[in-house]
């Protein structure tokens, strides 16, 4: 057997075995090492992890973490609720709705599926359920509709896409996962809806131990928070800040919100705050660290290389290629998080969208939005296990509806496959590098 073989198999073995994705990138990198260079070689494990996080724009990914969090404790999603409400009022699908377009606020604001999934939730699912929506229904959608918080700005895997794939302007890549991410949850508005009208479940009924109240003053009340994907893109688009710094304006912003305006967020809740965004931003970092020793080992014996090789001589169709990497991508979506599969797939993928010529911002977007769908698809539906610990429901309950959701969102997937200006226009109207 090669080095490559050697290492890829040992990759598998571990994850078969259930040691975690983090460990078992770099046990499988050290495999190839061994196999393949030499031993001394090992002594290079400390400066490659090193290397794989001493990236600038990574510090943007634990406090747009933090921003999420906050958002969420300051009782941002229940005012986004209410005013949601007060707009649509009483009719059929109605709470459905709002579900969506909570979901898609709120991911203009952590750029973290599971986190918007788990704040909406909370708020949405003891309404809809008091409504007559069954739990696995409204815990499905919420956790659909909270993946397009991987596509809306501020994106925490389009920030680590942006860093793997060299030349990619995160400034554009922001601008072109907003419509597609727009597309995506209305995608799933229609089943919704037609499903919601089908049973004639009611959606007027007010939020749990809240008054429905005037479009005008649940307005006033939410409007902090629909202030803040407008500071943030906009900083972006006048210049004002980076990305990176962007993510600091925006855990300012949160602090300001939940201390002064909905006096919600205390001191020590800022600080309880502060240990739990490290203690996730510390997991994504082990992953990306670790992801290092079998980036570069895979680099060294050439393992990337010949599988993008192996990858690009099934066929010439571009067209075919691209459907059989999208398939693969919504593979590993359903076993795996988005960061672990831009660090495992986007060296090998790299240089087959090269071959074919892909525009790099546009292949992001699809990559992005098929690990949006396996964040609700089983058996690993990351969204999903946050959705239905809230609703007390088995995972197997949703699986209906989660195919339903797969379906329409498929659907938007396709039109931004096959009309790329879904995704490019806005960043080419704005003037950036595409």
């Amino acid at each position: 057997m090669t080095p490559d073989s050697w290492m890829i198999l040992a990759f598998a073995g571990l994850l078969i075995a259930g040691v975690p994705v983090a460990f078992s990138l770099a046990l499988a990198g050290s495999v190839g090492i061994l196999a393949g260079l030499s031993p001394d070689m090992l002594a290079t494990l400390g400066t490659n992890t090193y290397n794989s996080i001493a990236k600038y724009p990574l510090i943007a990914i634990p406090l747009f973490i933090l921003t999420g969090l906050i958002f969420e404790r300051s009782g941002v999603a229940l005012r986004l609720v209410r005013f949601a409400q007060a707009l649509i009022g009483p009719r059929h699908g109605g709470l459905a709705l709002v579900a969506v377009l909570v979901c898609m606020i709120m991911g203009g604001m952590s750029g973290s599926g599971p986190a918007d999934a788990a704040a909406v939730a909370m708020v949405m699912l003891p309404s809809m359920t008091k409504a007559g929506y069954p739990k696995p229904f409204s815990a499905t959608l919420i956790a659909a509709s909270a993946s397009t918080a991987i596509l809306i700005p501020p994106s925490v895997a389009l920030i680590l896409y942006s860093i793997v794939v060299p030349g990619v302007d995160l400034r554009a890549l922001f601008a072109a996962g907003l419509f597609p991410g727009i597309l995506a949850g209305l995608s799933l508005l229609v089943p919704a809806l037609m499903v919601s009208k089908r049973y004639g479940w009611e959606g007027g009924t007010p939020v749990e131990g809240a008054e429905l109240l005037s479009v005008r003053t649940t307005f006033k009340q939410a409007l902090p928070a629909l202030f803040a994907p407008v500071l943030i893109l906009g900083g972006l688009r006048s210049g004002l800040f980076t990305p990176t710094e962007a993510a600091v304006v925006a855990v300012a912003y949160g602090t300001l919100v939940g201390l002064f305006l909905t006096k919600e967020l205390s001191l020590r809740d800022l600080w309880e705050l502060l240990g739990e965004a490290a203690i996730i931003s510390g997991v994504v970092m082990l992953i990306i660290a670790l992801a290092g020793i079998f980036a570069w080992a895979g680099t060294m014996l050439g393992t990337f290389r010949h599988l993008a090789e192996w990858i690009i001589s099934l066929t010439d169709n571009g067209v075919l290629l691209l459907v059989l990497v999208m398939l693969a991508v919504l593979v590993a979506g359903m076993l795996l998080d988005a960061i672990s599969i831009y660090l495992i797939m986007m060296p090998i993928l790299i240089p087959v969208m090269q071959h074919f010529e892909w525009n790099p911002v546009w292949f992001g977007i699809l990559l992005a939005m098929n690990i949006a769908i396996g964040q609700f698809t089983p058996p690993v539906a990351v969204n999903l296990m946050v959705t239905t610990e809230v609703a007390k429901i088995r995972l197997e309950h949703t699986i209906g509806w989660a195919l339903l959701f797969v379906v329409a969102m498929a659907c938007a997937l396709a039109l931004v496959a096959i009309f790329p200006s879904i995704a490019l226009w806005l960043p080419t109207m704005l003037g950036y590098n595409v």
